[in-house]
């Protein structure tokens, strides 16, 4: 039943959200806006809490900076009273196009404020202002269909980003021609043959955001004192190579870094380019270069 728990959340988006004004500084992540993310299985999810519920109820202002505000669903306070959820507990609601609407219970519990006080209830001794105190109680039972779209607005290109850094992307091979050892005097063709393009579908927060990953720049180290080749382009092998390097006798270890940039639509709206690159590494190739002599024979011997 907690895997029931875990993928109505999902599903509705905003599961668990609560809220608070003003959070004090040991409390900055309970209550505020912060993201909490997983990646897991080519899948990403994305929990937060934000700070406008009791507004969906009409709370006075007073009321929202003396409280704690929550989101819940009927199959959710079934589960944590029972651990089970039963058929009643699937609400539907009317749709409109663009909205975000779902079947919750609105709940608050007071906050211990800065003069030590809570509204109505005992504050527990220790407690510091931003403390919850008492319990949750529900003030719109049994529930009501709400527009929650502006508490979960669609992924912003930073949002994405931070996905965008942690996805699997490929680590490109370095591939050199000759194969094998190298002659000095002769460059050595650096490639890949590895794919320079990804696509990846994530779940940000209930979007569906596809994120086209694609190779911008490759940095090509040579493992010498020349350092590094950077190019736009994946080289090619011989006879249309376009990425050379010559170098001494001697053994060499080389390898690739890739810089990748995306673009990223949410819900199949317009492409947008993700603010940021990331970059991965390839695995190292290592080989030898040999110095060709001159070696006179005698053709009659």
């Amino acid at each position: 039943m907690r895997q029931v728990y875990a993928v109505l959340s999902v599903l509705l988006g905003l599961a668990g959200l609560i809220v608070v004004a003003a959070p004090p500084a040991h409390a900055a992540c309970e209550y505020a806006f912060c993201p909490d993310t997983e990646l897991s299985d080519g899948e990403v999810g994305i929990h937060g809490r934000d700070a406008r519920v009791g507004a969906l109820v009409g709370a006075p202002a007073e009321e929202q900076a003396t409280f704690a505000w929550r989101l819940r669903t009927p199959c959710m306070l079934s589960d944590e009273a029972t651990g089970a959820c039963s058929a009643v507990d699937f609400r539907e609601c009317p749709q409109v196009p663009g909205r975000v609407i779902a079947f919750y219970i609105v709940q608050r519990r007071p906050l211990v404020q800065l003069d030590g006080s809570a509204v109505g209830v005992d504050v527990p001794q220790g407690a510091r202002p931003g403390d919850l105190a008492g319990n949750w109680v529900s003030i719109n039972e049994p529930g009501a269909c709400l527009d929650v779209t502006d508490l979960n607005p669609p992924p912003s290109g930073a949002e994405v980003f931070s996905f965008f850094q942690r996805l699997p992307l490929p680590t490109l091979t370095t591939q050199h021609q000759p194969p094998g050892d190298g002659l000095a005097g002769l460059p050595v063709i650096f490639y890949t043959d590895s794919p320079t393009a990804q696509t990846f579908t994530v779940d940000i927060r209930g979007f569906t955001v596809t994120i086209e990953a694609t190779a911008q720049q490759f940095t090509w180290h040579t493992g010498d004192t020349t350092g590094q080749i950077v190019t736009t382009d994946p080289g090619q092998p011989y006879p249309d190579q376009t990425i050379e390097h010559d170098y001494r006798s001697g053994s060499y270890t080389a390898y690739l870094t890739v810089t990748w940039g995306a673009t990223f639509t949410v819900n199949g709206s317009a492409p947008a380019d993700v603010p940021g690159t990331t970059t991965t590494d390839g695995p190292p190739v290592t080989f030898d270069v040999l110095q060709a002599r001159t070696e006179l024979t005698d053709p009659f011997d």
